[in-house]
């Protein structure tokens, strides 16, 4: 994946300080919304508390902001912008041949990205055109249905037929408009989970580490494959989560093993805005109609979407109040993002905890 994850990015007054880059159960209202974001950037990363505490339960997790594009600790420069490489992304099948990613890989440095979904650019004779990939959302789509309840099937990836033909926005959106909006019962966003490294890189000559990661990628999966050849590493469910990040149980070969290609995502065509990092609102995910040259009117997906988005209520499907402050609006999309993100920061801390 080279394209921008939509995530959350840790407000101004809260990045940086202290010798670990973690704040605990109570960090997650700290980020904000981004619908665009960029490498070097920072990020939401969930990760084992027994990186920062030996003595931690096994299971307990916390929320950690940092650097999108891994900074190796044994970097020598003194400015992590003279990388003369991208370590945005790293490849599944290049781990234990790269320095900078195996070594971060031995000492049990695994992570979980965080995000609503991610951006991928597809090829055409005139130029490229970008889609915003994610979850299926369904019926009770939120987190914690997700860990709750394992043994139920997991929504089928859109069928193959839309990838290939591009599919319009129309299409691409049937399962929100078939299975959440006629329901009236979507519980929230079903965020994504991709399977990162991350390291911790010291100044020279001193100074305030610096926590980075690297997306781990892999083959795209027959219904993307259209679209990019290659995708993040999703980690599907609540049981691959804790495998990934459990470092001390699971050892670095048994974790590579979940790094496969998955058809389990969907998409839709997005507009062109989202080529420039600084557009960065809510309509860079509006579906487009690719095979319509007017204005695209808003669709089912788009609606649901934006509903979430804007509404002091996931369950209620009303259109943004345009005379409400963009304070509130703000205030709203973070309250129900970062719920999304406690959730997973709870995970199996829900379960009895062992040592």
């Amino acid at each position: 994946m080279h394209g921008y994850i939509l995530t959350l990015e840790k407000t101004e007054t809260e990045e940086g300080g202290g010798d670990s880059p973690a704040g605990g159960n109570g960090d997650a209202d700290k980020y904000r919304p981004s619908y665009n974001k960029n490498p070097q950037s920072t990020s939401p990363v969930l990760l084992s508390q027994r990186h920062f505490d030996k003595d931690a339960p096994v299971d307990e997790r916390v929320l950690a902001s940092m650097r999108w594009g891994l900074v190796p600790s044994w970097f020598k420069e003194d400015d992590p912008s003279k990388m003369r490489y991208s370590t945005s992304n790293c490849r599944s099948e290049n781990i234990l041949e790269k320095k900078s990613y195996k070594d971060p890989l031995k000492k049990g440095q695994r992570c979980v990205i965080l995000a609503d979904g991610f951006y991928e650019w597809k090829k055409q004779e005139k130029g490229k055109q970008p889609f915003f990939i994610y979850f299926p959302q369904t019926q009770g789509s939120s987190q914690e249905k997700t860990n709750l309840n394992q043994d139920e099937p997991t929504t089928p990836a859109r069928k193959k037929k839309n990838s290939e033909t591009g599919c319009p926005a129309e299409e691409a959106s049937s399962d929100f408009k078939e299975r959440g909006e006629a329901a009236g019962d979507w519980t929230g966003w079903k965020l994504l989970t991709m399977a990162g490294l991350f390291d911790c890189w010291t100044p020279p000559d001193g100074g305030e580490p610096l926590y980075s990661y690297s997306v781990i990628t892999v083959n795209a999966s027959p219904n993307l494959q259209s679209i990019h050849d290659r995708m993040p590493a999703i980690l599907d469910g609540e049981e691959e989560v804790r495998r990934w990040l459990d470092f001390g149980q699971v050892k670095s070969l048994d974790a590579l093993k979940l790094l496969k290609s998955k058809d389990i995502l969907t998409f839709h065509p997005v507009s062109s805005i989202v080529n420039n990092t600084r557009n960065n609102s809510p309509e860079c995910l509006q579906p487009v109609d690719l095979n319509s040259k007017k204005e695209p009117k808003p669709t089912a997906s788009g609606k649901m979407m934006m509903s979430w988005l804007t509404s002091s209520s996931p369950s209620k499907r009303k259109e943004p109040n345009t005379c409400e402050r963009k304070e509130e609006r703000e205030s709203k999309v973070q309250r129900k993002s970062t719920g999304a993100i406690q959730q997973w920061i709870q995970g199996t801390n829900k379960k009895p905890r062992v040592k």
